[in-house]
């Protein structure tokens, strides 16, 4: 269970960070990644959003 960002699908559009960047930012390339710690806050309010709003689909959020 938890949010993972697949790095190979991101295209580093960074809605998930604008939507719950308290859950992702950019990493130095610009691509999306989960805060560390934040893996398995699936119950935040805005990271199903956030994977929603992911033009690509490269979050997974598996749990509550």
């Amino acid at each position: 269970m938890g949010i993972t960002v697949d790095n190979g699908v991101c295209i580093g559009a960074g809605q998930c960070a604008l939507v719950a960047p308290e859950v992702f930012t950019q990493d130095e390339d610009g691509f999306g990644t989960v805060v560390p710690g934040r893996e398995d806050d699936t119950d935040r309010p805005l990271v199903r959003e956030a994977a929603r709003a992911c033009p690509v689909q490269a979050i997974t959020v598996d749990g509550p």
